[in-house]
Protein backbone atom coordinates (compact mmCIF):
# COMPACT_ATOMS: atom_id res chain seq x y z
CA UNK A 1 0.00 0.00 0.00
CA UNK A 2 1.74 3.21 -0.94
CA UNK A 3 0.68 6.03 0.66
CA UNK A 4 0.90 9.71 0.09
CA UNK A 5 1.74 12.61 2.41
CA UNK A 6 0.82 16.12 1.32
CA UNK A 7 3.13 19.08 2.64
CA UNK A 8 1.65 21.67 4.48
CA UNK A 9 2.87 24.89 2.77
CA UNK A 10 2.50 26.84 6.05
CA UNK A 11 4.56 24.56 7.72
CA UNK A 12 7.38 24.14 5.63
CA UNK A 13 7.63 27.94 5.25
CA UNK A 14 7.20 28.05 9.55
CA UNK A 15 10.30 25.58 9.28
CA UNK A 16 12.12 27.47 7.00
CA UNK A 17 11.74 30.40 8.70
CA UNK A 18 13.20 28.31 11.51
CA UNK A 19 16.36 27.79 9.59
CA UNK A 20 17.13 30.82 8.61
CA UNK A 21 16.31 32.27 11.69
CA UNK A 22 18.53 29.85 13.69
CA UNK A 23 21.95 31.55 13.03
CA UNK A 24 20.81 34.19 15.46
CA UNK A 25 20.95 31.58 18.22
CA UNK A 26 21.36 33.11 21.64
CA UNK A 27 23.36 31.42 24.50
CA UNK A 28 22.18 29.55 27.56
CA UNK A 29 23.11 29.39 30.88
CA UNK A 30 23.40 25.63 30.47
CA UNK A 31 25.79 25.38 27.69
CA UNK A 32 28.83 25.90 28.25
CA UNK A 33 30.88 28.33 25.95
CA UNK A 34 33.62 31.03 27.03
CA UNK A 35 33.99 34.21 24.91
CA UNK A 36 37.38 33.15 24.25
CA UNK A 37 35.83 30.03 22.08
CA UNK A 38 34.46 33.11 19.05
CA UNK A 39 38.34 33.51 18.48
CA UNK A 40 38.48 30.59 16.15
CA UNK A 41 42.19 29.54 16.09
CA UNK A 42 42.36 25.70 16.91
CA UNK A 43 40.62 23.50 15.29
CA UNK A 44 37.06 23.29 16.96
CA UNK A 45 35.38 20.05 17.88
CA UNK A 46 32.14 20.29 19.72
CA UNK A 47 30.89 17.27 21.33
CA UNK A 48 27.59 16.52 22.59
CA UNK A 49 26.67 13.74 24.54
CA UNK A 50 22.81 12.80 23.61
CA UNK A 51 20.13 13.03 26.00
CA UNK A 52 20.60 14.50 29.50
CA UNK A 53 18.24 15.16 32.98
CA UNK A 54 14.88 14.03 32.29
CA UNK A 55 15.50 12.38 29.07
CA UNK A 56 17.39 9.03 29.64
CA UNK A 57 17.58 7.74 26.13
CA UNK A 58 17.92 3.80 25.96
CA UNK A 59 18.17 2.11 28.62
CA UNK A 60 20.20 -1.57 28.86
CA UNK A 61 20.38 -3.64 31.92
CA UNK A 62 22.37 -1.93 33.76
CA UNK A 63 23.03 1.67 32.31
CA UNK A 64 20.94 4.46 31.07
CA UNK A 65 22.02 6.05 27.75
CA UNK A 66 22.46 9.39 29.15
CA UNK A 67 25.27 8.25 31.23
CA UNK A 68 27.28 6.09 29.53
CA UNK A 69 28.03 9.03 26.34
CA UNK A 70 28.42 11.59 29.09
CA UNK A 71 31.25 9.56 30.67
CA UNK A 72 32.84 8.93 27.36
CA UNK A 73 31.85 13.07 26.05
CA UNK A 74 33.98 14.03 29.27
CA UNK A 75 37.14 11.44 28.85
CA UNK A 76 37.22 11.88 24.78
CA UNK A 77 37.17 15.78 25.16
CA UNK A 78 39.86 15.53 27.75
CA UNK A 79 42.16 13.61 25.28
CA UNK A 80 41.27 16.13 22.23
CA UNK A 81 42.49 18.77 24.36
CA UNK A 82 45.26 17.14 25.00
CA UNK A 83 46.14 16.75 21.19
CA UNK A 84 45.69 20.37 21.08
CA UNK A 85 41.86 20.36 19.86
CA UNK A 86 39.45 23.00 21.24
CA UNK A 87 36.64 21.20 23.15
CA UNK A 88 33.45 22.94 23.40
CA UNK A 89 30.54 20.42 25.09
CA UNK A 90 26.73 20.76 24.85
CA UNK A 91 26.71 19.29 28.15
CA UNK A 92 28.88 18.45 31.16
CA UNK A 93 26.45 17.29 33.39
CA UNK A 94 23.23 15.48 33.58
CA UNK A 95 20.87 18.14 32.37
CA UNK A 96 18.71 18.13 29.43
CA UNK A 97 19.57 20.12 26.82
CA UNK A 98 16.99 20.67 23.76
CA UNK A 99 18.38 19.95 20.30
CA UNK A 100 18.14 23.17 18.74
CA UNK A 101 20.54 24.32 21.17
CA UNK A 102 22.80 21.75 21.13
CA UNK A 103 23.33 22.76 17.11
CA UNK A 104 22.76 26.40 17.91
CA UNK A 105 26.15 26.37 19.69
CA UNK A 106 28.22 24.55 17.62
CA UNK A 107 27.51 27.19 14.79
CA UNK A 108 27.63 30.08 17.58
CA UNK A 109 31.62 29.14 18.15
CA UNK A 110 32.41 27.96 14.72
CA UNK A 111 33.00 24.37 15.05
CA UNK A 112 35.09 22.72 12.69
CA UNK A 113 33.17 19.44 13.58
CA UNK A 114 30.36 18.42 15.57
CA UNK A 115 30.11 14.80 17.02
CA UNK A 116 27.29 13.94 18.64
CA UNK A 117 27.25 10.25 20.89
CA UNK A 118 24.60 7.83 21.49
CA UNK A 119 24.13 4.23 21.88
CA UNK A 120 21.60 2.17 19.65
CA UNK A 121 19.45 -0.04 20.99
CA UNK A 122 16.96 -2.53 19.55
CA UNK A 123 13.13 -2.56 20.39
CA UNK A 124 12.15 -4.53 23.30
CA UNK A 125 10.11 -7.48 20.77
CA UNK A 126 12.84 -7.40 18.66
CA UNK A 127 13.79 -11.17 17.89
CA UNK A 128 17.36 -12.04 19.11
CA UNK A 129 17.66 -7.97 20.57
CA UNK A 130 19.97 -8.69 22.94
CA UNK A 131 22.84 -10.35 20.55
CA UNK A 132 22.35 -7.40 17.50
CA UNK A 133 25.81 -5.04 17.68
CA UNK A 134 27.94 -3.09 15.57
CA UNK A 135 28.33 1.00 15.07
CA UNK A 136 27.11 2.92 13.03
CA UNK A 137 27.05 6.76 12.33
CA UNK A 138 24.54 8.81 10.49
CA UNK A 139 24.88 12.23 8.87
CA UNK A 140 21.43 14.43 8.09
CA UNK A 141 19.98 13.84 4.53
CA UNK A 142 16.92 12.40 3.25
CA UNK A 143 16.20 8.97 3.82
CA UNK A 144 13.09 6.32 2.84
CA UNK A 145 10.44 7.03 5.55
CA UNK A 146 10.10 2.97 6.35
CA UNK A 147 13.96 3.44 7.34
CA UNK A 148 13.38 6.52 9.47
CA UNK A 149 12.80 4.21 12.87
CA UNK A 150 16.59 5.61 14.48
CA UNK A 151 15.07 9.47 13.28
CA UNK A 152 12.08 8.97 14.83
CA UNK A 153 13.55 7.97 17.79
CA UNK A 154 16.12 10.24 18.65
CA UNK A 155 13.94 13.21 17.53
CA UNK A 156 11.60 12.12 20.37
CA UNK A 157 13.26 14.26 22.30
CA UNK A 158 11.98 17.30 21.21
CA UNK A 159 8.77 16.02 22.51
CA UNK A 160 10.47 16.65 26.03
CA UNK A 161 11.12 19.95 25.34
CA UNK A 162 8.68 23.67 26.28
CA UNK A 163 7.06 25.13 22.99
CA UNK A 164 8.68 22.46 21.19
CA UNK A 165 6.87 23.39 17.88
CA UNK A 166 7.51 26.79 18.53
CA UNK A 167 11.19 25.93 18.56
CA UNK A 168 11.41 24.33 15.33
CA UNK A 169 8.98 26.10 13.53
CA UNK A 170 5.93 23.56 13.55
CA UNK A 171 8.15 19.97 13.17
CA UNK A 172 6.48 17.48 14.66
CA UNK A 173 8.82 14.01 15.38
CA UNK A 174 5.69 11.81 15.24
CA UNK A 175 4.64 12.76 11.81
CA UNK A 176 5.93 11.34 8.64
CA UNK A 177 5.16 14.74 6.66
CA UNK A 178 7.72 16.38 9.35
CA UNK A 179 10.21 14.40 8.36
CA UNK A 180 9.69 15.25 4.45
CA UNK A 181 10.35 18.56 5.12
CA UNK A 182 13.14 17.72 7.54
CA UNK A 183 14.83 16.04 4.62
CA UNK A 184 14.17 19.04 2.10
CA UNK A 185 16.52 20.74 4.00
CA UNK A 186 19.55 20.47 2.55
CA UNK A 187 23.20 20.24 4.70
CA UNK A 188 25.94 22.35 3.06
CA UNK A 189 28.15 20.18 4.74
CA UNK A 190 27.14 16.82 3.54
CA UNK A 191 30.09 15.33 1.60
CA UNK A 192 32.21 16.51 4.53
CA UNK A 193 30.31 14.83 6.76
CA UNK A 194 30.06 11.42 5.15
CA UNK A 195 33.91 11.87 4.62
CA UNK A 196 34.01 12.22 8.44
CA UNK A 197 31.64 9.74 9.33
CA UNK A 198 33.14 6.96 6.66
CA UNK A 199 36.78 7.94 8.57
CA UNK A 200 35.40 6.93 11.72
CA UNK A 201 33.45 3.61 10.31
CA UNK A 202 36.87 2.74 9.25
CA UNK A 203 38.58 3.22 12.90
CA UNK A 204 35.83 1.85 15.05
CA UNK A 205 36.31 -1.60 12.16
CA UNK A 206 40.02 -1.82 13.22
CA UNK A 207 38.86 -2.29 16.48
CA UNK A 208 36.98 -5.50 15.65
CA UNK A 209 33.61 -3.78 15.97
CA UNK A 210 30.84 -4.79 13.66
CA UNK A 211 30.57 -2.16 10.94
CA UNK A 212 26.74 -0.99 10.22
CA UNK A 213 27.74 1.68 7.86
CA UNK A 214 27.34 4.70 7.28
CA UNK A 215 23.34 6.24 6.84
CA UNK A 216 21.96 9.54 6.10
CA UNK A 217 18.47 10.50 8.65
CA UNK A 218 16.57 13.59 8.86
CA UNK A 219 17.88 14.06 12.43
CA UNK A 220 16.80 17.41 14.02
CA UNK A 221 20.00 17.40 16.16
CA UNK A 222 22.48 17.61 12.78
CA UNK A 223 20.00 19.41 10.17
CA UNK A 224 20.66 22.81 10.81
CA UNK A 225 24.24 22.33 11.20
CA UNK A 226 26.65 24.48 9.66
CA UNK A 227 30.04 22.37 9.93
CA UNK A 228 30.16 18.96 8.92
CA UNK A 229 28.34 16.96 11.43
CA UNK A 230 27.47 13.09 12.51
CA UNK A 231 25.64 11.75 15.27
CA UNK A 232 27.95 8.19 16.30
CA UNK A 233 25.65 5.42 17.97
CA UNK A 234 29.06 3.78 20.20
CA UNK A 235 27.40 0.40 20.83
CA UNK A 236 23.76 -1.16 20.91
CA UNK A 237 22.85 -0.97 25.14
CA UNK A 238 20.41 -3.66 24.56
CA UNK A 239 23.27 -5.99 24.01
CA UNK A 240 24.87 -6.77 27.57
CA UNK A 241 28.24 -7.78 25.76
CA UNK A 242 28.19 -4.33 24.11
CA UNK A 243 26.66 -2.91 27.09
CA UNK A 244 29.38 -3.70 29.70
CA UNK A 245 32.35 -3.17 26.56
CA UNK A 246 31.01 0.95 26.45
CA UNK A 247 31.50 1.11 29.74
CA UNK A 248 35.03 -1.19 30.48
CA UNK A 249 38.02 0.81 29.66
CA UNK A 250 39.14 -1.05 27.62
CA UNK A 251 35.59 -0.12 25.29
CA UNK A 252 36.33 3.63 26.37
CA UNK A 253 39.86 3.80 25.27
CA UNK A 254 39.47 1.86 22.14
CA UNK A 255 35.91 4.40 21.04
CA UNK A 256 37.75 7.26 22.18
CA UNK A 257 40.98 5.98 20.18
CA UNK A 258 38.69 5.70 17.10
CA UNK A 259 37.07 9.05 17.08
CA UNK A 260 40.98 10.64 17.72
CA UNK A 261 42.03 9.01 14.95
CA UNK A 262 39.03 9.64 12.48
CA UNK A 263 39.35 13.34 13.61
CA UNK A 264 43.08 14.00 12.93
CA UNK A 265 42.90 12.15 9.88
CA UNK A 266 39.89 14.19 8.42
CA UNK A 267 41.87 17.28 9.99
CA UNK A 268 44.61 16.53 7.66
CA UNK A 269 42.59 16.27 4.62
Amino acid sequence: MIRIFTVNKNAMFNFIAFACAFCFFSSDQTLYAKPSLLNHGRFTVVIDPGHGGHDGGARGSRYNEKDVVLELALALGAAMEDAGYKVVYTRKTDVFVELYKRIGLANKVKADLFISLHCNSMPLNKKNRSSIKGVETFVSGSGRLDEQDIALRENASILLEKDYKKNYGGYDPKDPESIIILSLMKNAYRTKSIKFASLLQKEYNKDGRLDRGVQEKSLAVLARASMPAVLTEIGFISSPEEEEYMKSSKGKQEIIGAIMNATAAYKSN
